[in-house]
């Protein structure tokens, strides 16, 4: 899909999830045809990185006229690989894990959480969201039978190392972090973490400097 041989910048794929959102509630609303202004209206990009983006994967808007809302979002959809349905894991249903497990919208997308790991014996057996909560002692077994290549850390700081080691060690590819910590994972693992406590850490710094 993407121009052989080009390096596709990060964050270009972090805007084409954004062009995507935006395009899913146009089609919604009935708009068939866009521009790539009205594209970018909301999301503080321009029109310019817009078409720059998209380029980098091919042509897909005709000149004064502008894209077709359903098959740009086709595009994109198989661009970012969420033309398939992808299993994933979740390790630790404590509140935010359960928050997870509890969220139908990610099927929506194309990801199916197959099961939920922990160590706390009064979780596990449980079913939180019609998932599964499994003894964290079967995590590797189950990774491995079912070929699972991503996962999602819930669990404390203190624990998040152990637990990346062992997905690592697992054939887990692919890691969602939630553990507000660094974790130190081979090179060739894909991992994006998110630091609630950070992002909010930035929010104030805008606040007080406004």
């Amino acid at each position: 899909m993407r121009k052989k041989g080009w390096h596709i910048p990060e964050e270009t794929i972090r805007r084409l999830s954004l062009y995507l959102r935006t395009l899913r509630y146009l089609e919604k609303e009935g708009v068939r045809v866009i521009s790539s202004e009205r594209l970018t209206k909301h999301l503080h990009i321009t029109s310019a990185q817009a078409r720059k983006d998209l380029a980098y994967f091919g042509s897909f808007g005709h000149p004064g006229v502008g894209y077709n809302v359903r098959r740009l979002r086709e595009k994109i959809e198989e661009i970012l690989g969420l033309d398939r349905h992808w299993d994933v894991i979740l390790v630790g249903a404590g509140k935010m894990g359960a928050a997870f497990l509890a969220y139908p919208g990610f099927r929506r997308f194309g990801f199916k959480i197959r099961a939920a790991f922990d160590n706390n014996p009064a979780k596990i057996g449980q079913k939180i969201g019609g998932i599964p909560v499994l003894d964290d002692q079967r995590m590797e077994e189950f990774i491995q039978a079912n070929r699972i290549r991503a996962a999602i850390i819930t669990v404390p700081a203190s624990a998040a190392q152990d637990v990346a080691r062992r997905l690592v060690g697992s054939g887990i590819t692919a890691i969602l972090n939630f553990a507000p910590r660094y974790l130190s994972i081979p090179e060739h693992i894909h991992i994006k973490s998110v630091d609630v406590a950070m992002e909010l850490e930035n929010l104030v710094y805008y606040l007080t400097n406004s």
